[in-house]
């Protein structure tokens, strides 16, 4: 009896002497792996190498144990890359991650908010820019970004409100040609260009004898319009089409 206790005690000890060696030998293994070195990619962004950038820059992302302050730089430095060669989905994603790392970054916000404007997703780029005029409200690229942003916006949303709809009021259209312009989304947008062209080179006339030939000459148009719509071989879209041309002239102003 007094054996066994004696084997399972050493069995015991041994046990108790092997773990700490074993715990040990496994954090040594661990310790021994290298950290990340960031120079190879930091070299690549003072040579303004993009390719080196994209590779080296790419594998200190990549591994795990890159301190957050190079992580950020080479997130920052491939982003740069990728938007200059036009991988903008790439390039956001590089963003993306940067901002929740680091949120508060007027410079990126902004980078990022152009990219959005150029991949044609105006209101997440209308948000970046004003998330970075919070953060700066200063900042000259955003400021400037923001304001031709809103006046595209504005412009696009007067487009699409007029948009289909001709130069007259189709709640008053009696004419058979005015229906069938009201009808038909091409021929109104036709008309209203035809007559805002109109209007602009008439302001553009020289004195008042000019600007009532250009006036007659647009009433004349509409009379042989009315009167020839409806005629065999009549092309009203080829019509108005050539009628915009003329008004536009060949380098875009009145010939």
């Amino acid at each position: 009896m007094m054996k066994q206790l004696f084997a399972i005690r050493m069995l015991l000890l041994l046990l108790l002497a092997l773990a700490p060696r074993g715990a040990g030998a496994t954090g040594a293994d661990t310790a021994t792996v290298p950290p990340a070195d960031p120079a190879p990619c930091q070299a690549a962004i003072a040579a303004n190498d993009d390719d080196k950038i994209v590779g080296e820059c790419g594998a200190l992302i990549d591994n795990e144990k890159t301190e957050k302050p190079d992580r950020l730089k080479a997130l920052i430095a491939r982003g740069a890359v990728l938007a200059r060669r036009d991988r903008l989905d790439r390039a956001i994603a590089d963003y993306d991650v940067t901002l929740r790392l680091e949120p508060s970054q007027p410079d990126l916000l902004n980078s990022r908010g152009a990219l959005w404007w150029k991949r044609g997703d105006r209101p997440k780029a209308l948000a970046d820019f004003a998330a970075t005029l919070k953060l700066s409200p200063d900042h000259p690229a955003a400021k400037s970004n923001y304001r031709k942003l809103a006046l595209e916006l504005e412009r696009l949303g007067a487009l699409m409100a007029v948009a289909g709809k001709p130069g007259f009021n189709c709640a008053t259209a009696h004419r058979p040609v005015e229906k069938a312009i009201c009808a038909n989304p091409e021929l109104a947008n036709l008309d209203r260009q035809i007559n805002a062209v109109n209007v602009r080179v008439m302001r553009q006339a020289r004195d008042g004898r000019e600007r009532q030939a250009r006036r007659r000459e647009q009433d004349d148009f509409i009379a042989r319009r009315n009167a020839d719509f409806g005629k065999p071989d009549y092309d009203l879209q080829k019509v108005m089409n050539e009628r915009l041309q003329h008004l536009l002239g060949d380098d875009g102003s009145w010939k």
